[in-house]
């Protein structure tokens, strides 16, 4: 059996936290909060990294510290998951949703700007599978209509756009460390703030709206309530696991680059006769997912249940929200991309642990029934 995913471990988890037991203290903004926190603002540049329980969290947060209120609108992709677009409806405000591209499954870039609206306060772009929006586009829009930009950046973690790290683009940016990210402490997230100006409200928003972070610094004698906010801290445990998750970040990557390149050029020949069409990335992506677009919905329900019984998980992903239950309520109007795509969508396993001959193995899979 071939899972569509494993949980990777690098070795150091259980040594990390045998380390939290033994010197027992176990809240947030510990000494593995910190040196996870360190990394982060490393390697994505931003001003503060802030550990939270998920990425929904982060979500939760960044939006908070965007004051969004009821009456302001938010421009999203319908191709998310429901944190995105739940975190927007949480604060009251409406989140507006906006059709995809083919090639990347994230938001068109063209068609943003027929959603703005006198009540648009932020862009939200999704970056599917570590790939790119247009962010040259996206921030050119920002500026016209003075709107922040807020990327649910949660599978972005290592990804590189127009030489710089995917994740610094915007004022925030939220990633996750669900157990099926590419770096991952089963259930975790980070708010990465990448403007400074919003640095000093998230350390309050962080501490249940207290300005204890100020106390801890020694700038006052004494802290207080001073705005809303929320049990936002990842404790010292989940950071410790997640601190040797992010050790070995760089190899994780690596490595699943180079599984996503063997199914990319292994794919070509099945591009070129019709059979099937490969997401590209548009940027150095850090090999999250490795997606197909089947001809049509029945194609791609066929070669699932094909490769279901010779033992290889393999799954699509998500009802685009204007057609769920709840995005109903928000939208009527067709966005026939997202529709149809996620309907032809085919995710194929991709884990570190993958070997040479398992994945040849889905690949000989794929052409046997395809062709």
């Amino acid at each position: 059996m071939i899972p569509f995913n494993k949980p990777f471990l690098t070795g150091n988890e259980r040594i990390y936290i045998e380390e939290v037991l033994k010197n027992g203290h176990f809240s947030g903004n510990n000494f593995f909060s910190k040196k996870c926190a360190s990394w982060l603002e490393e390697h994505t540049l931003c001003a503060k990294a802030i550990l939270v329980p998920s990425g929904t969290a982060a979500l939760e947060m960044m939006m908070i510290l965007a004051n969004l209120g009821p009456g302001d609108e938010v421009i999203l992709p319908s191709f998310t998951f429901s944190s995105t677009a739940n975190a927007v409806v949480l604060r009251g405000a409406t989140p507006v949703f906006v059709d995809i591209r083919p090639d990347t499954m994230n938001i068109d870039e063209n068609l943003i700007e027929k959603a703005v609206t006198s009540r648009t306060k932020a862009l939200c772009p999704v970056y599917y599978a570590g790939a790119a929006c247009d962010m040259e586009a996206i921030e050119s829009l920002a500026k016209q209509y003075g709107l922040l930009i807020l990327p649910d950046a949660a599978q972005a973690l290592g990804s590189v756009y127009k030489g710089r790290p995917l994740c610094s683009y915007g004022q925030m940016a939220a990633l996750s460390f669900h157990e099926t990210k590419n770096v991952h402490c089963g259930e975790g997230g980070a708010l990465l703030v990448n403007d400074p100006g919003f640095v000093e409200r998230a350390e309050i928003v962080m501490e249940k709206g207290t300005d204890r972070s100020k106390f801890f610094r020694g700038e006052i004698d004494k802290y207080s309530w001073v705005d809303i906010g929320s049990s936002f801290l990842m404790n010292e445990v989940t950071a410790a696991f997640l601190y040797a998750q992010l050790e070995g970040a760089e190899e994780i990557i690596e490595r699943r680059l180079e599984l996503w390149t063997y199914y990319y050029r292994s794919l070509e020949s099945l591009e070129k006769e019709g059979k099937l069409r490969r997401l590209t990335p548009g940027c150095t992506h850090n090999g999250h997912i490795f997606g197909i677009l089947l001809n049509d919905t029945a194609a791609r329900d066929r070669l699932m249940y094909a490769l279901k019984n010779k033992g290889i998980g393999t799954v699509f992903h998500y009802v685009p929200l204007h057609d769920a239950p709840m995005g109903l309520n928000f939208s009527s109007r067709a966005l026939p991309a997202a529709t149809e795509y996620a309907a032809r969508l085919l995710r194929l396993p991709l884990y570190a642990e993958l070997t040479s001959r398992e994945i040849a193995h889905v690949v000989d899979a794929i052409h046997e029934v395809l062709s």
